[in-house]
């Protein structure tokens, strides 16, 4: 038993040489969301007239961020949309090259939870709706008896209908090899779901930091700061 242990602490020893490898794999998945997304909200996508109005968020985003009808009905628009932006586009590119990976983490996490509870909250966990409860992830919550897991089944049912009639009329009516050429079509839940993932992937890089051998602030720290 102690020569397993010992041959288990060796292996861990020798792959710890690896241990910045999932810091790199979420900044890699990480950046490109942020920064498009970020990048969405500035005016710098779209046509401005005036150089420093390229700095502000977009004047639709702000409208977005402020009505309360058709929107988020949040308070000051105008300086929320343009944090939210330049934190994620500027964000996403400090991660892309693990630059104050610690640091910037603590904005986007906090641009997650506020895009989970007012965009995506009322829409349940799912992204994409489940069309099969039987592997549906609700399954497992609702063995637990966890509040809404049966909802969330029964609507994988109702969506499955739906989808079924659509692909119906489609192969009745349509075009369906050009149409199902790229994929199938399915039903936008718009849950919590990534946001919540990200939340999680920015909160775990809060932790680690940008990962050794494949960061700049590990470079900083080893280079910089010691000297």
């Amino acid at each position: 038993m102690n020569k397993l242990i010992s041959f288990y602490n060796t292996i861990l020893g020798k792959l710890s040489f690896l241990d910045g490898l999932p810091a790199l794999l979420f900044r890699l998945i990480l950046a490109p969301v942020m920064i498009i997304a970020g990048y969405n909200k500035l005016a710098i996508s779209t046509e401005t007239e005036g150089f420093l109005n390229n700095f502000l968020a977009s004047p639709d985003v702000v409208q977005w961020f402020g009505n309360s009808e058709w929107g988020l009905g949040l308070p000051f628009p105008d300086l929320l949309a343009f944090l939210a932006g330049w934190s994620e586009f500027l964000g996403g590119w400090l991660l892309l090259f693990g630059l104050l990976t610690r640091l910037v983490s603590i904005p986007l996490m906090f641009t997650m939870v506020v895009a989970a509870t007012s965009v995506h909250w009322h829409n349940g966990w799912f992204a994409i709706a489940p069309t099969n409860p039987e592997t549906s992830a609700a399954q497992v919550l609702d063995w637990l008896s966890i509040p809404g897991a049966k909802e969330s089944l029964e609507n994988s049912l109702e969506v499955q209908d739906r989808i079924g009639k659509i692909r119906g009329l489609v192969e009745e009516h349509g075009f369906p090899d050009y149409l199902y050429e790229k994929g199938k079509p399915s039903i936008l839940n718009n849950g919590i779901e990534f946001s919540a993932i990200y939340f999680a992937m920015l909160l775990s890089l809060f932790f680690m930091g940008g990962g050794r051998f494949v960061s700049f602030d590990y470079w900083l720290k080893r280079n910089v700061i010691k000297k």
